[in-house]
């Protein structure tokens, strides 16, 4: 059969086609601070994660969320911009030695960062609060806000269950046994550096 004529699409010439096009107009970044064992969170919202951002959380989680704290144990996934060298960057040097007198970091392997248990608060605020369109940066710390007050005025306690031994488990490689660690010299095994990193962040564009 020979072809039939060309009928342009949705009513001929002219006929809006009702074409998109995504245009950015913005982007934030969330850090997300938390304390499992109280049921307290905080997300800081900012325009960028640079190094110097991250230090301002860590400095106001010291020297303004525990400030009569002796140690706070800080425990951070891994990020290549962001060192506790970066305190330096921000703060004058005895400031940052300071506070840096005061942390005391572990951090979750290269990559397992799920366990972090930040990363259980980013999800429910992904859940509740990030799963819709948000236009402006304002908007965006309006909701943030109205959701952390309602989780932390909530029992929003996390009760990690996933225990070293079940580490021992599923994470072989990230958890090796002190066995199966490389001997230095005679039987002794092989230290493991202990790296700073950085806390769970979420990268946000509108």
């Amino acid at each position: 059969m020979p072809p039939g004529p060309c009928v342009p699409p949705h009513g001929g010439e002219g006929h809006d086609l009702g074409r998109y096009e995504y245009v950015r107009n913005g982007a934030a970044n969330l850090f997300m601070t938390a304390e499992p064992l109280t049921g307290w969170r905080h997300v800081e919202v900012t325009d960028r994660r640079t190094a110097v951002d991250f230090a301002e959380v860590v400095r106001a989680l010291v020297e303004e969320v525990c400030p009569e704290a002796e140690r706070v144990v800080l425990v951070m996934d891994n990020l290549n911009t962001h060192e506790l060298a970066s305190l330096y960057q921000a703060f004058p040097p005895e400031q940052a030695k300071r506070i840096a007198d005061r942390l005391k970091v572990h951090h979750t392997p290269k990559h397992d960062s799920w366990l972090n248990m930040a990363e259980i608060e980013l999800s429910v605020l992904a859940r509740r609060c990030l799963d819709r369109r948000i236009g402006t940066k304002e908007e965006l710390k309006r909701e943030v806000a109205a959701w952390e007050d309602e989780r932390n005025g909530r029992d929003g306690v996390n009760r990690w269950q996933f225990t070293t031994a079940d580490a021992r488990i599923k994470l072989r490689r990230p958890y090796p046994t002190t066995q199966e660690w490389p001997a230095t010299s005679g039987d002794r095994p092989a230290e493991r550096p202990l790296r700073a990193t950085t806390p769970p962040m979420w990268r946000l564009r509108w």
